[in-house]
């Protein structure tokens, strides 16, 4: 970081160099509002237990090699997949509000 006092004679300086960087606000959080749904659901699959739950779902589709209704074989995913989700989701609330917490605290500015 730059850091210029505010005396009035760096205004120029502080002018160009505040335009490389956009602020000093923290964000922690993994998801938006937006891309919670896409982004869980790929990192959910990229475990090879869900994928696995997974793949008997799709070929309990195929009448051929159905085991089980498909109800009954879609369940322990879903159960699995809600949980986790959920769990997520709570995680990064309680991020985004340390989050603002941080970002909205007073802080002093050293001045001669």
């Amino acid at each position: 970081r730059i850091v210029f006092p505010d005396n009035g004679r760096q205004w120029k300086d502080w002018k160009h160099a505040s335009t490389f960087y956009c602020g000093n606000r923290i964000q922690s959080t993994k998801y938006t509002w937006f891309t919670f749904l896409p982004q869980n659901l790929f990192e959910q699959f990229c475990r090879l237990g869900n994928l696995y739950f997974f793949f008997l779902v799709v070929l309990n589709w195929f009448p051929q090699v159905e085991v089980f209704h498909k109800e009954i074989t879609m369940l322990p995913l879903i159960v699995v997949l809600l949980a986790s989700m959920i769990k997520d989701a709570i995680e990064d609330y309680r991020k985004y509000q340390f989050d603002k917490m941080i970002n909205f605290s007073k802080t002093r500015v050293y001045d001669k």
